[in-house]
This record gives C-alpha cells, structure tokens and sequence, in this order.
C-alpha cells in the first residue's frame, strides 16, 4: 500500500503567502472576509495586496449551499459596494456547476449488478470476478 495507516502526507506553510482574515458582516446579505497579507511576524506586508472574499448560500432541496466568490476591490468600502454583484455571479457560477453535475450524473451508463457511483461498471457480487 503506497500510504500506509502511520504515514502522513508531509504538510508545510509557506512563509512567504501568510494573510491574517478579517470578517466583516451586515448581519443580513452576507459575509465578507479580508484577506490581509501579512509577513512571516505576523506584521503587514505592503507588498501585496488584500484578497475580499464574499460569501453567501443559496438554499436547495438538500439544505443551504455555501457559496464563495472573490471580490475585486481593493478596498473595503468597494469590496461591500461590489458584493451584490460578485454574490450574482458567483451563484450564477455556482448553478452552472451544479447543471454540469446533473447532466453527468444523468448521463452515465448504468450496467445491471453495478453499483451506482463507483463508476467502474463492473459486478459488485454474483460473478467468479473478485475485486481486491
């Protein structure tokens, strides 16, 4: 088995692509963070500029999609003049791939004895075929 139980991905943050997040709300339309870039001490870092991140959901038959979508801003007050916008598109984004996902889901073959989802296609039981 290429990764075993013990063994673990090594993980490692670059020093280099630190932001602090602040969040911002109107308690009704949404969230909006900031992301401010900050150096390896945790102090600003002027040679890059903030990341806004807009966030709100949408409500399907299977409870509230969160939605996320960046903002190009580059201030506050214009992140939250913009939001209403970007919050449009990036539901609009999101749907879009939901249809994708439908289309797809619609769109596979299923063969008798298989399991749906798994996408082989191959017998989950009856047959001399053994899957390891």
């Amino acid at each position: 088995m290429a990764n075993e139980l013990g063994a673990r991905p090594e993980s490692k943050m670059d020093a280099a692509s630190l932001y602090r997040e602040e969040t911002y709300t109107d308690r009704a339309a949404g969230t909006l963070r900031v992301l401010v870039p900050v150096t390896r001490d945790g102090g600003p870092d002027q040679t890059r500029p903030p990341v806004y991140v807009g966030e709100a959901q949408i409500l399907t038959n299977m409870g509230p999609l969160p939605i996320s979508f960046e903002i190009d801003a580059t201030t506050l007050g214009e992140a939250v003049q913009k939001y209403g916008e970007a919050s449009k598109e990036g539901v609009d984004r999101a749907m879009r791939e939901l249809q994708e996902l439908r289309r797809q889901a619609s769109s596979s073959i299923l063969v008798p004895g298989s399991t749906p989802g798994l996408g082989s296609g191959l017998p989950t039981g009856g047959g001399k075929l053994k899957l390891p």
